[in-house]
């Protein structure tokens, strides 16, 4: 495949709404229109779909200075300073939340539940889940957690007989239209099957991450605990790969057309994972030549106090108030009301990681994208990581600082927050708060 062909960012439900308003829709509303021989036009019959995002604040277009604010210190020279046109888009104010990835993954658990307890309807002839059944599954129920066996853990990996749900069972399908792909001129007149990508994904995070990542060291409470206690729900969601994001942002694409759907309303754009370009653009908050989010030279303000969660000094990591991750609203938000766009954790891009990439991307919304497939050598696999994490020191903060990790790698130091390509829409200011 070409160019990582967006995931989710090139999903089905936007352009089978076009098609949709571009068949009978547009006829039953041009019987009303005068019969003079003239072109009157024809609007959309579906209302407007999505206004504000919830949790999200918009980022104005701009042109700014991608690449390095400060000396190369690492003379890496992966990141060559250059100008860029960046187009407007909605970001989410903060890294994705326990909370927020826990209802894809229950609503994953629901989806596969109420196929096996039968909870679907015929919908035009179509079979759909029946949720108004399946919200309300009673997962203590002996008799149901019967009927559920396929979702179960097996007798040989259960404590003491309890029956609990396979992790290794919650199993989301990912499906897309590969508009990348369909665009390319070698396949013009091919069918659309040709380019539809369907592929299941599991989607329960990693929480052994904790012990994984740090040899001799003990991490074990935050296995146990960091994503499964109410204690953390408002934290960022870590142990996630980049593939297991992607799955993420296809869900919350079905999520929301489906409800502007049924209300009758436009359908959007799909949420996605920013491009490298559009990420260090939102986090600089304007400031285009500003080392840090907040614009100053410095990881401390006036009052000595540290601005974001790492690790300072020679490793104080309780210093800057969290020990390991902090809450993803903590310290204070960039100019566009951006939390956490240095530090906490570091976050997934769109982009493939390429050394040179700089050197022949185009100025406008610039990014390089490659889809891995099995087979394809290991550093294609290469996703670009930004913003540091808990665990590094402040050189990864930095705006233009960029690394890797493998897309189907999760660490206890990466998530990863959506965006969406919608009008700004006048709500509020962009620099302010949720």
């Amino acid at each position: 495949m070409n160019p990582m062909q967006k995931k989710h960012i090139i999903g089905f439900l936007p352009l089978l709404a076009v098609l949709a308003v571009g068949c009978g829709k547009i006829g039953n509303k041009s019987k009303g229109l005068p019969n003079d021989g003239q072109v009157h036009g024809v609007a959309p019959t579906y209302k407007p779909g999505l206004t504000k995002p919830l949790g999200m604040v918009y980022v104005p277009p701009g042109t700014f200075h991608m690449g390095p604010s400060d000396e190369d210190v690492s003379y890496a020279i992966t990141a060559r300073n250059k100008q860029a046109s960046i187009q407007g888009f909605w970001m989410d104010a903060t890294e994705t939340t326990n909370n927020q990835y826990r209802q894809f993954l229950w609503w994953t658990r629901d989806s596969i539940a109420a196929k096996l307890l039968g909870l679907v309807k015929d919908v035009n002839g179509e079979e759909k889940i029946d949720w108004t059944k399946a919200r309300v599954i009673k997962w203590n129920d002996k008799a149901t957690i019967e009927k559920l066996d396929a979702m179960i853990l097996p007798p040989p990996d259960r404590v003491y007989g309890k029956k609990e749900i396979d992790p290794e069972k919650i199993i989301y399908q990912v499906e897309y239209f590969d508009l990348a792909e369909a665009a390319k001129i070698e396949n013009k007149g091919k069918p659309r099957s040709s380019f539809l990508v369907k592929y299941p994904e599991k989607i329960y995070p990693d929480t052994l991450v904790w012990m994984r990542d740090f040899s001799y060291s003990y991490n074990e409470p935050m296995t146990q605990r960091y994503f499964s206690h109410t204690a953390f729900g408002n934290y960022p969601v870590v142990g996630v790969s980049w593939k297991q994001a992607i799955a993420y942002c296809n869900w919350r694409t079905i999520y929301l057309n489906s409800f502007l759907e049924s209300k009758n309303k436009m359908t959007e754009s799909n949420f996605r994972l920013p491009t490298e370009a559009q990420w260090e653009y939102a986090a600089r908050g304007g400031r285009s030549q500003a080392p840090f989010p907040w614009g100053g030279m410095y990881l401390r303000n006036k009052k000595g106090c540290l601005l974001a969660n790492f690790k300072p000094g020679r490793g104080n990591y309780p210093e800057d108030g969290g020990f390991y991750t902090v809450r993803a609203d903590a310290y204070w938000p960039n100019d566009y009301g951006l939390y956490n766009m240095a530090g906490n954790v570091a976050e997934w891009t769109n982009s493939l990681f390429y050394e040179g990439s700089y050197n022949f991307q185009h100025d406008m919304n610039p990014d390089i994208r490659w889809n891995a497939k099995e087979g394809d050598p290991p550093r294609m696999r290469r996703k670009v990581l930004r913003g540091g994490s808990w665990k590094d020191i402040g050189y990864f903060l930095q705006t233009s600082t960029r690394t890797y990790e493998y897309q189907d790698s999760a660490k206890s130091y990466i998530g990863f927050r959506t965006i969406i390509d919608l009008p700004y829409f006048g709500q509020g200011s962009a620099k302010s708060k949720r």
